[in-house]
């Protein structure tokens, strides 16, 4: 055999040995892929945790239940839970827009379930509300501010309560503060967590803060790429600025927790976690918040609520985080002294970013016990 035809030959069994070393990895990875779905199948049965008593048994007169109700001609879902459904019901409008945040109650439990009749809706295009069939045309302010007051609608009527509570976090706190006065006969009250005011303007403001922190942290690398990527008073936000926001904030821990250094390990893989939604309302609690941010973010960043709504008919409440640059805190509480309403309750959490109900839910209890179901503001440090 000549060197030439040894040559091929060697050549030939090295590329068999190489296809044969790819096919297995080819293999375990596949194999990997497999059993990793193969268990968030089984980790997804879609059905939230029953009320149960200290045994663990099902507490007699409790609800626990995932439902679709057909709102404003779109099914839309929800979870009602309560461990008494006689107790008081408060409807709680999710952040984002289009960031449903019932799974993160598996790390941070609320509690709220002990006073009240605990309804986490979904809203259109979120969540458990996301459908491709969705026409993006009804994807509007004024749509969602129509949903939210049919929701209420349906809660009263299912409850037989003549008034319900509102309480919004962040992006829900824009709908929820506005379907609060134009329909403050409906409510209780209305409390306001993380409550948006002029969001261009808080942009700004988190920018000036995280550039000065991470430059007396001695962070060069981070405070090179804020100065390279400001922010704007016009939307859309710059994308250079859009890309960077989220790891700046979680860095500094004035993001969605305190405690909280990434959305990935602290939002995004929680998601996944959760028992009480099926794989493919895991899928779409990603897809709708995609879908929501794309058609509403930029209508609702734009907008300045402290001239839209300047006073209110009803008890309010402002839940704020000390360290919260999301929605600005110092911006909360310029707008909480002008906001006209019969009694007004401004509350700080000092230990707390942009969830106080994550963060401190035994002081958000202590002040729904104290103050909001009796309608009154012995505890706020304003008033």
């Amino acid at each position: 055999m000549t060197d030439n035809r040894m040559k091929r030959f060697s050549m030939r069994l090295w590329m068999k040995k190489v296809e044969s070393v790819m096919e297995i990895i080819f293999s375990i990875f596949l194999a990997c892929i497999l059993i990793f779905l193969g268990m968030l199948l089984v980790w997804s049965p879609g059905k939230p945790n029953l009320v149960t008593d200290e045994s663990g048994n099902p507490l007699v007169g409790s609800i626990s239940e995932k439902i679709w109700v057909n709102i404003n001609g779109v099914e839309q879902g929800m979870f009602i839970q309560s461990r008494d459904i006689n107790n008081p019901v408060l409807l709680f409008l999710h952040g984002g827009p289009g960031m449903p945040e019932y799974f993160l109650t598996d790390r941070y439990p609320t509690g709220l379930e002990e006073y009240f009749t605990v309804c986490w809706w979904e809203q259109r295009g979120s969540g458990l509300s996301y459908s491709a069939d969705l026409s993006p045309e009804t994807m509007t302010v004024d749509q969602l501010m129509a949903d939210t007051l049919e929701v209420t609608n349906y809660l009263r009527d299912r409850f037989h309560k003549e008034k319900i509570y509102l309480m919004g976090h962040s992006g829900g706190s824009f709908f929820g503060i506005q379907a609060a006065a134009r329909a403050p006969e409906l409510y209780h009250a209305y409390i306001g967590m993380a409550q948006m005011t002029y969001q261009l303007q808080s942009e700004k403001l988190a920018y000036e803060y995280m550039l000065q922190q991470y430059k007396e942290n001695g962070n060069h690398k981070m405070a090179k790429r804020l100065e390279a990527a400001p922010p704007t008073m016009t939307v859309p936000l710059p994308a250079a600025y859009d890309s960077l926001r989220d790891p700046a904030m979680h860095g500094l821990g004035i993001g969605t927790t305190r405690d909280m250094k990434s959305v990935i390990t602290g939002v995004f893989f929680p998601s996944w976690r959760s028992r009480a939604y099926s794989f493919r309302e895991k899928v779409n609690i990603w897809r709708g918040k995609l879908f929501s941010m794309r058609l509403l973010r930029n209508t609702m960043f734009a907008a300045d609520l402290t001239q839209q709504v300047t006073a209110l008919d009803l008890p309010v409440y402002f839940f704020h985080g000390r360290y919260d640059y999301t929605c600005s805190y110092t911006l909360a509480k310029d707008y909480f002294e002008k906001l006209e309403a019969p009694v007004k309750g401004f509350y700080t959490f000092e230990q707390s970013a942009h969830s106080p109900i994550f963060e401190e839910p035994e002081k958000i209890r202590k002040i729904f016990q104290q103050d909001v179901l009796a309608g009154t503001n012995s505890l706020a440090e304003m008033k």
